[in-house]
């Protein structure tokens, strides 16, 4: 691996050729996994790896006309502390918002490295050279600003931008909340019950973990083999799956752990008070991402929790 400052004109120029067109093949890759979902964000990067195909096809014209036919492999990660990018593959899924922003950071590492390195070389041939390719990535980033305005308007963006907020609740949220819900309320019957038919804070606590855990493997299952998100565009299984089940397990750890506290009433205390939060949290996410009132979900959340609260109130007490 060597220093930027050390490479020749032509490896400049054979390096400035890999990189647009790794950077081309970039842009493809973000037009065909947007295609489906955001067919007009999926067309300004199919514009913009068309752009880069041309800036390439001209710095392989220049270097032909300056060193000949063979252009000698110079790869990004050939280059200590050469701009890298991230494989697209590591991006899945593609988010548009990320995309974008992606998109943007391209352009202006790219032509910041330029710049630097321009500045720090003595040679006049090889600061021009640099000094050239860095207007060239400005121009590219005034290009895809132009793409963005021709091929996203201000309403196709505000309807991709929805439609990326509904995918993000649809795969993210609903497993989320749904897994938030089982935990925090399904398991206060056995968790208070047992509390309150021993008096006893530890095998409070053994009880709430075994209810805890075991609903999360249940709902974990439950929402991988729902469906395989092919139709309903809801994601892959497994993390849907693991999303629930995760956040299932932890609401009903959340009160469980306090009868690792000796002095039950203490301990109960403690457990109301986190019921109580986890309440209010599910009651902020349907509020946030459900567009459900703030006081009907409340209400629906408070109800339901009060009624399996007071059912191993009640069995235990019995």
């Amino acid at each position: 691996m060597r220093n930027f400052d050390e490479l020749t004109e032509k490896e400049i120029l054979a390096l400035a050729i890999a990189s647009e067109e790794e950077d081309g093949r970039i842009y493809a890759d973000f037009a065909e996994g947007l295609r489906a979902d955001y067919p007009a964000s999926a067309n300004v990067f199919t514009e913009m790896a068309a752009e880069e195909g041309e800036h390439r096809r001209r710095l392989i014209d220049l270097y032909r006309q300056k060193f000949g036919e063979h252009i000698p492999l110079i790869r990004r990660q050939d280059v200590r502390g050469f701009v890298s990018r991230k494989p697209v593959w590591q991006l899945q899924p593609l988010g548009l918002e990320t995309v974008r922003r992606q998109a943007e950071l391209m352009e202006l590492e790219t032509a910041r490295f330029y710049r630097q390195a321009a500045s720090r070389s003595t040679d006049a041939s090889i600061r021009k050279l640099l000094g050239d390719l860095a207007e060239a990535e400005v121009g590219h980033e005034h290009i895809a600003a132009q793409l963005m305005r021709e091929n996203l308007p201000e309403n196709v963006r505000a309807q991709e931008d929805e439609s990326a907020r509904r995918l993000f609740v649809l795969r993210f949220i609903q497993p989320g909340l749904a897994g938030l819900m089982d935990g925090s309320v399904s398991t206060l019957a056995p968790v208070f019950a047992a509390a309150f038919a021993t008096g006893n804070s530890w095998d409070a606590f053994l009880v709430g973990m075994a209810a805890s855990i075991g609903a999360g493997i249940s709902m974990g299952f439950a929402e991988a083999l729902s469906d395989n998100g092919s139709l309903t565009g809801r994601g892959a299984p497994w993390l849907r799956g693991a999303i629930c089940g995760v956040m299932t397990t932890l609401g009903g750890v959340g009160h469980t752990l306090p009868f690792l506290i000796p002095n039950f009433m203490t301990a109960t205390i403690l457990a109301i008070a986190v019921v109580i939060a986890e309440l209010a949290v599910i009651t902020w996410i349907r509020w946030k991402y459900m567009d459900t009132p703030p006081v009907s979900a409340a209400m629906q959340v408070g109800f339901g929790g009060a009624l399996v609260f007071a059912t191993g109130i009640l069995i235990g007490s019995s």
